[in-house]
């Protein structure tokens, strides 16, 4: 998915117009949308946002470190986490060869809501609902806010939360402002084109292959030792 093609109108990011878009509240009853007042404040400014977690895979010594920079409405992203990364997982993240880094971009207030749930049950669990977002992406995806709403509450129905809980996290405006936060910070570092993305040890990389993906990460393995 193109980020400036997609953001265009919006500034290089979510910044400002890109921000209130993510955070507007909407008159539908039940949209997990954040308070009038959420967006009143510059989130890039914040100092009392909560903590954003970095969600990441594999042994912290690992020699090689990759950093995936997805949108969770992302065809390719999705495409990538069904047929690519369980191969990566196997092969080198469960074998303390490589130090996997998940970063969030939002493209759309969908793709917030789904890191939302995702974040929901805590960083145990974070990597297998993503599994799940991702696999029934052209399901939760369809239909007017309400349904994708309820499309991703279902999602996380699946994955053991409970109603309270996902009304909780689908409403925490903090959280949210404090996510759009971290991700406006990881573009200033990586300024990336699109998604899915990788910078595999400080090196920008498109969407690739498995077998181009294991070439690189088996150059860099062989060059730590």
């Amino acid at each position: 998915m193109d980020r400036r093609t997609l953001m265009m109108g919006a500034g290089a990011g979510v910044m400002a117009a890109g921000t209130y878009a993510l955070l507007r509240p909407e008159s539908a009853p039940g949209l997990p949308l954040l308070p009038q007042a959420a967006h009143a404040q510059d989130t890039s400014a914040a100092t009392d946002l909560p903590m954003v977690v970095e969600m990441v895979l594999g042994n912290p010594d690992a020699p090689v470190e990759v950093i995936e920079y997805a949108s969770f409405t992302c065809p390719h992203c999705a495409s990538f986490h069904r047929n690519t990364m369980p191969r990566i997982k196997e092969n080198y993240i469960d074998t303390d060869q490589v130090r996997f880094i998940y970063r969030e971009v939002y493209f759309d207030r969908f793709g917030l809501w789904a890191g939302m749930v995702a974040r929901c049950a805590g960083p145990d669990r974070y990597f297998g609902i993503v599994d799940l977002i991702y696999q029934r992406q052209a399901e939760w995806t369809q239909g007017a806010p309400g349904a994708v709403a309820e499309n991703l509450r279902q999602i996380g129905r699946v994955a053991g939360l409970s109603d309270e809980q996902l009304d909780a996290c689908l409403t925490d405006a903090a959280m949210a402002q404090a996510m759009i936060a971290n991700y406006e910070a990881h573009m200033e570092v990586h300024d990336i084109p699109g998604t899915p993305h990788f910078v595999i040890d400080g090196e920008m990389h498109s969407n690739m292959s498995y077998e181009d993906f294991a070439t690189i990460l088996d150059a860099r393995i062989a060059a730590a030792q």
